[in-house]
């Protein structure tokens, strides 16, 4: 009789998840939520490596660019980051009722291929609770284009929600919390 190949111990792949944010300045509302976002991921995962990004980071240069082969090293850093993610986690401020050109310009620059199927997670801040819309209505048809993978609970929090409130925070926890357990099973074992 053969002997059996001792068994090994299973493995949980880690996969990179980006925090990107769509601010232009630091400190950011938006660049708040999507970190929180990422630690209530981390705490309910474990297994990410979690990848910071912010639109600011893509360099002013980035306005210029008519092509991706007049990027910038830090945009095509941006852009191929986001493309080469296994899940992403994308938080925009919201300026006149809608996402910023700039963050649009940099989305316009990615592979159409490169989001297919991909687990997404989209959040927003703005002024106040009408500016939720905004998710529903601009950045979900956005990311569908891409045939991304996109979490059915969005978060959206109030420029006020993100200053400190504790009943708020306790509040926007809970809506973390609950878009979390969702994207944490599209990104599975």
């Amino acid at each position: 009789m053969a002997a059996e190949a001792p068994s090994s111990p299973t493995t949980t792949p880690v996969r990179t998840v980006v925090l990107f944010s769509g601010n232009v300045l630091r400190p950011s509302k938006s660049r708040a939520l999507a970190s929180r976002i990422g630690e209530r991921l981390a705490a309910a995962v474990g297994n990410v490596n979690l990848t910071p990004l912010d639109l600011c980071d893509a360099g002013r240069a980035l306005g210029a660019a008519y092509a991706r082969s007049e990027f910038s090293a830090q945009a095509e850093h941006v852009v191929s980051s986001l493309e080469n993610a296994d899940a992403l986690v994308v938080v925009t401020p919201i300026h006149n009722g809608s996402y910023p050109g700039l963050f649009k310009h940099l989305i316009d620059f990615i592979d159409r291929d490169a989001l297919a199927g991909k687990p997404v997670l989209l959040g927003a801040s703005g002024g106040g609770q009408r500016h939720a819309m905004m998710i529903g209505h601009e950045l979900v048809p956005l990311f569908s284009f891409f045939a991304a993978q996109i979490s059915a609970y969005p978060v959206f929090e109030p420029d006020r929600a993100l200053e400190t409130a504790p009943d708020e925070i306790d509040q926007m926890t809970y809506r973390i919390d609950r878009a979390v357990r969702q994207f944490a099973l599209m990104l599975g074992p």
